[in-house]
């Protein structure tokens, strides 16, 4: 899956190993970067239901769970999000997010 981020900082960040453990320690960052190596590996987002931990959202925003109350926050790429007939979105069909954040809900 095509795996793109809100700002150019949001993603240098990401991608920086010392400023996650910085900012989430050795063990969220650790998962920060499995969930990000796990979305670019999947062919749709329907594969991330599948996999340990939450996958979670409407057609607008989802949430993949990451450490700790912390929850990468994402969005299908295309807009209009990709739907069912029923106007549920179509997760098989999604093959590009959007990460926008990683908040804790807690």
């Amino acid at each position: 899956m095509n795996v793109l981020f809100s700002t150019a900082k949001l993603q240098r960040q990401l991608s920086d190993q010392r400023f996650l453990r910085r900012r989430w320690g050795a063990e969220g960052a650790k998962r920060i970067t499995l969930r990000l190596q796990q979305l670019a590996a999947s062919v749709s987002l329907d594969d991330m239901r599948h996999l340990p931990g939450r996958c979670h959202g409407g057609a607008g925003e989802l949430a993949v769970d990451v450490h700790r109350g912390h929850r990468l926050i994402l969005r299908p790429t295309a807009v209009p999000p990709l739907t069912r007939e029923d106007g549920g979105l179509d997760w098989t069909r999604v093959d590009s997010v959007t990460v926008t954040e990683i908040v804790d809900y807690h």
